[in-house]
């Protein structure tokens, strides 16, 4: 049975080593290569491939943004100079990577055990998406994917978010863009000193804060700049407060 592959990696001697390793697999057929992550997940979304080796660190949209917006995951071997943070979840959850630079005989080992984990990737591919998101490093741009486009938001130009049930709605200077997560997520990945929990339904980028005003007893609205009058919960006015110490 042929296994199809498609190579996503921004560095062009990256992926002629890859095509080279698997000369030696006769049943993986390699269907293609990428060099950015937003052709990547094109190309994973209309040809389907089995196997996909996925370079974490590329501009734009990294191999973990891309991750992250697939529905359908195929097989994923990553190949990655990533910390050992990151390398360490790639472990627990049965995911190989390729540390680079890696020798053939390692390549060779990784692609057997994609091979042999078929039926467990997708189970194993969420639980990697979940242990990643406990990095402890804060968000720098948020990848969210419309019914055409896919968004890369820096979060310097969110001004806030917003509940949405399940989903949260990110406001930002260029518009507002619906993504499936929740405000704790975002609570704890983004820089405390800039973004505050004033609400349950609200996070504020503090840059865009025009002004407080008093709204009613023990209560209070934030105005932003573009307008806009939030809320704040009288524990979100004392975070608020401690943050721009006030």
């Amino acid at each position: 049975m042929t296994t199809r592959a498609l190579i996503i990696d921004d560095e062009k001697p990256a992926r002629d080593i890859i095509r080279h390793y698997l000369k030696e697999f006769e049943q993986v057929e390699v269907i293609g290569e990428c060099q950015d992550g937003f052709t990547g997940l094109k190309t994973i979304q209309e040809m389907k491939p089995d196997l996909v080796f996925l370079d974490v660190q590329m501009p734009k949209l990294t191999g973990l943004e891309l991750l992250e917006l697939l529905e359908d995951a195929p097989m994923i071997i990553f190949s990655t100079a990533y910390d050992q943070y990151a390398i360490k979840a790639f472990e627990m959850n049965a995911i190989d990577y390729l540390l680079k630079p890696y020798s053939q005989e390692r390549f060779s080992q990784a692609v057997q055990k994609a091979l042999g984990n078929r039926d467990r990737t997708t189970g194993s591919l969420k639980k990697l998406v979940n242990s990643l998101e406990h990095s402890p490093e804060y968000m720098q741009r948020i990848a969210v994917k419309t019914r055409h486009k896919v968004h890369v938001i820096p979060v310097d130009d969110i001004t806030y978010l917003e509940a949405e049930g399940d989903y949260v709605m990110i406001h930002s200077k260029d518009g507002k863009y619906l993504k499936e997560k929740t405000m704790k997520y975002f609570e704890s990945h983004l820089e405390p000193s800039k973004f505050i929990r004033i609400h349950r339904s609200f996070i504020i980028n503090a840059i865009y804060i025009d002004r407080i005003e008093y709204y009613d007893k023990e209560s209070y609205a934030v105005r932003m700049k573009d307008g806009t009058s939030l809320r704040a919960s009288s524990s979100g006015y004392k975070t608020l407060k401690e943050v721009l110490k006030l």
